[in-house]
């Protein structure tokens, strides 16, 4: 019988890092993420692992390239103005080919913003933040158990790719808590790989973290990046369809907005309105296999985000290849409530909306 536990699901990530080798973490403290950093803390040790608290997110995520660059499984955890801090990091993480988990728990506002709730770091995920032709795989998790079960697997993503893996959370399921099935404990061997930086005798060809442009050359690390990007996108698109197949509006949500739009289309089909949902699990690669599953007769979709301008709508259009319009639901700083986004959906049926246009 799998362990079960009633917690958070920052706390879920935390223990899901833990039980897939995770064995470095180094963070610093910033709402509404927190609790990664200070459950990592009470239990880093225990599990033979090195927990920091860096002097500031730069220096954390400087950390956890040093310690993935040993063949670690090495994490941080950040959010809004905390993450802008990591993507200098995160680039050169991905011009090294280093694996490396990252948590931003979304929170809400420009700059400095509000330590509540939000999901508009969604650009800053999916299109990067740094410099450079890299992209972060991006799993967007909408329950407690979703934060365990992804994060557990980002860790054998990220090495399978050689590449950075976000867990894009937001605020809301970050703070909720449900019972959730743990996985087993598995123990990481840090020299599994053969690029890992270790001790080596002096006639040995030694590993180097640097730049691969520098290191391979520039043509070779080209195709290489063209090669890697383009094998993740066509591998691992992930999504939830729900009642797509005759649906005459199709939600597309993700994190607790999801969790919103889902009861709508219950409550919309109880009226006799079809309405259906698409859930991105990964935001990058944005699943637009997902669309093709979709009532070719459809009318239209609707972001559902808690953002200003609605950041997915881009790729909506995109997935879509801008055939059908694409509505908003933006709520700001709140959370979805279901009554509203009906009618919303009534609305843009009814012709009494105009599309967006992606900003």
């Amino acid at each position: 019988m799998a362990e079960q536990a009633f917690i958070k699901g920052n706390e879920a990530i935390a223990e899901a890092a833990i039980r897939a080798g995770c064995r470095f973490y180094a963070g610093y403290p910033i709402t509404p993420q927190s609790e990664i950093l200070e459950y990592m803390g009470a239990h880093m040790a225990e599990a033979g692992g090195t927990f920091i608290q860096g002097e500031s997110e730069v220096a954390s995520i400087s950390m956890v390239w040093g310690a993935a660059a040993a063949g670690n499984r090495a994490m941080t955890s950040s959010s809004g103005p905390g993450f802008d801090l990591k993507q200098e990091g995160l680039s050169y993480l991905s011009s090294c080919d280093v694996p490396a988990v990252v948590v931003s728990m979304m929170r809400y506002g420009i700059g400095g913003g509000d330590i509540t709730a939000g999901q508009d770091s969604y650009l800053q995920a999916v299109k990067g933040g740094g410099n450079g032709d890299y992209r972060l795989l991006v799993l967007c998790p909408n329950s407690v158990q979703e934060c365990a079960d992804l994060t557990y697997g980002a860790f054998d993503l990220a090495e399978k790719y050689r590449n950075v893996v976000l867990i894009l959370g937001d605020g809301a399921v970050g703070q909720m808590m449900q019972n959730v099935n743990l996985p087993p404990r598995v123990e990481h061997d840090i020299n599994s790989y053969d690029w890992v930086i270790k001790g080596k005798p002096a006639c040995a060809k030694k590993n180097k973290a640097t730049n691969l442009n520098w290191y391979v050359g520039d043509k070779a690390w080209s195709e290489h990046v063209y090669s890697k990007l383009h094998t993740m996108q066509e591998n691992e698109q992930r999504w939830e369809n729900f009642m797509v197949d005759d649906a005459e509006l199709v939600f597309v949500a993700i994190g607790v907005s999801s969790r919103v739009a889902k009861q709508t289309v219950k409550m919309a089909r109880a009226q006799g309105i079809k309405l259906g949902m698409v859930r991105p699990i990964t935001a990058w690669p944005f699943p637009r296999k997902a669309f093709e599953e979709v009532n070719p007769d459809v009318k239209g979709y609707m972001v559902v985000e808690m953002s200003i301008i609605g950041q997915m709508t881009e790729d909506v259009y995109g997935a879509t290849k801008y055939t059908k319009p694409v509505y908003k639901h933006c709520t700001h700083i709140d959370i979805p409530i279901a009554e509203n986004l009906l009618e919303a959906a009534k609305d843009a049926l009814a012709g009494k909306l105009k599309p967006e246009v992606a900003l």
